[in-house]
């Protein structure tokens, strides 16, 4: 029987809480029904499957994310905005482990067409990068070695992978201080064929 009151805005927050306990693989439909005390098929009235609930908390969490980037960033430019670009979106994935676990899901097109949020989070990244003075094809390259390199440290920060006594937070800072440097000194775009 069907509790009264679920929508698809309550189901997909309490997934995504589901998410930060245990994990984005372990949110199912089946253990988003027993938390509500609920039936699957109750559920199945509010999304079309799996794949539909998990891409609704991926996108909550990118709004999520991409509102703490865009307040950390506002007014600043330069090493700055770099700085708290990172430690904003480094804090998010710290705090919500599985909702950021969501976000790096691979999407269909037509699964984020309408996202609002993606598209800020978009526009805040090549905003910053272009304060160092980066044009395309390097803005797009840019922002794929700051996503790698940021997404490549969480990860390993997450998962335990960081075993040397040295302060994690130091080779953070070491690490931005490095980033800075690189896109202050970006190799210039030339002659490149396609």
């Amino acid at each position: 029987m069907a509790r009264a009151g679920l929508s698809k805005v309550k189901l997909t927050s309490s997934a995504a809480e589901m998410a930060d306990e245990v994990g984005i693989d372990n949110v199912t439909i089946s253990a988003l029904a027993r938390r509500f005390g609920v039936t699957d098929a109750s559920l199945y009235k509010h999304f079309k499957n799996l794949r539909e609930l998990r891409v609704r908390v991926a996108l909550m969490a990118g709004e999520e994310m991409t509102d703490r980037i865009g307040t950390a960033v506002a007014g600043r430019s330069g090493k700055d905005a770099l700085i708290a670009f990172a430690d904003a979106y480094r804090r998010y994935a710290l705090d919500h482990p599985g909702r950021y676990a969501a976000t790096q899901m691979r999407f269909e097109p037509s699964e984020v067409a309408d996202s609002l949020g993606l598209r800020r989070s978009i526009e805040l990244t090549y905003g910053m990068l272009r304060a160092y003075r980066l044009t395309e094809p390097d803005l797009t390259d840019a922002a794929r070695l700051l996503r790698s390199a940021l997404h490549g440290y969480i990860h390993l920060e997450l998962s335990g992978g960081f075993g040397h006594p040295r302060d994690v937070e130091a080779s953070w800072s070491r690490s931005l201080d490095a980033l800075h440097v690189l896109l202050r000194n970006w190799p210039s775009h030339q002659g490149e064929s396609s």
